[in-house]
């Protein structure tokens, strides 16, 4: 097995772009003979394993740093150290059968392009080419949103599929391209939900979806060049939105810097009695996300300049977080009170309210309309690719 090294020799703000990969590497199976056999070899010498993910290992040397990613015969290499990094490629090159080493450009079906401006790119248009040639939807107009906003969708609409298995093979592909895309990620998470027992109209918020892809075939995220390194979250819910058993949707976004590193949109496991518990919930939620992140950030050698935020829209869930009197209100909630209270009475986190326009995540509970998700895609750093990259 001849393995494939991409190598980038950008330092941090290389972080964000490898957090990013990071996502799409965790949510992957990785091939355990390749991983031990790495392991077996550099770990006991001069790598670290990260505790945080088997995928990552790290190469220290007094302020030189090298991270290494890999995934199955896939390698990504990058550090801020010329001299290390050609030491670390030379020292895999004698252990391993590996092409010559190049510029990132591709990695797990993520493209990556560095344009002349020294900023950096990261979408998937090979891979969304592919799935609109394979559902025969090349040909397709373009819509400006990924879904409608109304009718809502639900378990019980529509007619079933007499055979689902495209549908869910199409939504198994929508799952891998919300890695990178935040402006997808309600409506595969609301497709998800219908996978075992699909109908005509869900088939059909399926090919909406394709037909914004087929519009936005080179959107993804915009890495920017000296990248402030604050670390900051959007939190939002949508009381009982769902309106066959009215679960609240929680959404999140978590920026580092200008840069989206980490975004979920996922139903909360029971019903909230009000505006204020779901959105909570959601804090706590995205509170747990950001000890991750600060962990991750923590092991690669990367010092936080302020304290985490997360932004929240709702004025009673942000006076819980601060609030010393437990309101009877919310004791049946008192695991996530306590998770989130704790970490900010020790200042390692703040939550600060934020109003209703300004907040990121609400395209991540609920489908918007074409004003406020075409505001919504340009502030959350989804952006279109250069033209050196091209059209369909």
């Amino acid at each position: 097995m001849r393995r494939r090294l991409a190598l980038s020799s950008s330092p941090p703000p290389f972080v964000s772009f490898l957090m990013s990969l990071f996502v799409v590497a965790e949510r992957s199976v990785n091939s355990m003979s390749t991983m031990l056999f790495f392991k077996a070899h550099y770990k006991k010498k001069f790598i670290c394993l990260s505790l945080l993910d088997t995928s990552l290992f790290i190469l220290r040397r007094g302020r030189a740093i090298v991270y290494m990613l890999v995934y199955v015969d896939d390698i990504l290499v990058t550090g801020n150290d010329t001299s290390l990094l050609n030491y670390t490629l030379d020292g895999l090159a004698k252990r391993f059968s590996v092409k010559d080493h190049e510029e990132l450009h591709y990695f797990l079906g993520v493209e990556a392009v560095r344009v002349p401006t020294g900023l950096h790119l990261l979408h998937q248009r090979k891979y969304i080419l592919d799935l609109l040639r394979r559902t025969n939807m090349l040909d397709a107009k373009p819509v400006q949103t990924p879904m409608v906003t109304s009718p809502k969708l639900t378990l019980k609409s529509g007619s079933a599929l007499p055979d689902p298995t495209e549908y869910r093979s199409v939504v198994g592909s929508f799952q891998y391209l919300a890695f990178t895309r935040p402006d997808i990620s309600f409506v595969v998470n609301r497709l998800s939900q219908y996978m075992h027992s699909p109908t005509d109209l869900h088939w059909q918020a399926a090919k909406s979806l394709l037909r914004y892809l087929k519009g936005t075939t080179t959107h993804g995220i915009f890495f920017k060049q000296n990248n402030h390194l604050s670390l900051h979250a959007y939190s939002d819910a949508d009381w009982a939105g769902d309106s066959v058993d009215y679960v609240s949707t929680n959404g999140y976004i978590t920026y580092l810097g200008h840069t989206p590193v980490s975004w979920s949109s996922k139903k909360q496991k029971g019903v909230t009695r009000s505006s204020t518990e779901a959105k909570y919930r959601s804090v706590a939620n995205t509170s747990s996300e950001l000890r991750w992140v600060c962990s991750l950030l923590q092991e690669l050698g990367i010092t936080l300049p302020s304290i985490p935020t997360i932004y929240c829209d709702n004025i009673g869930a942000t006076y819980l977080c601060t609030n010393p009197v437990f309101h009877s209100r919310m004791k049946h909630i008192a695991v996530d009170y306590h998770f989130v209270r704790q970490q900010v009475q020790s200042g390692v986190l703040r939550v600060v309210h934020v109003t209703t326009k300004d907040q990121l995540a609400d395209a991540l509970t609920k489908p918007l309309s074409r004003i406020p998700f075409t505001t919504f895609l340009r502030k959350i750093g989804v952006t279109s690719s250069p033209s050196i990259l091209g059209g369909v």
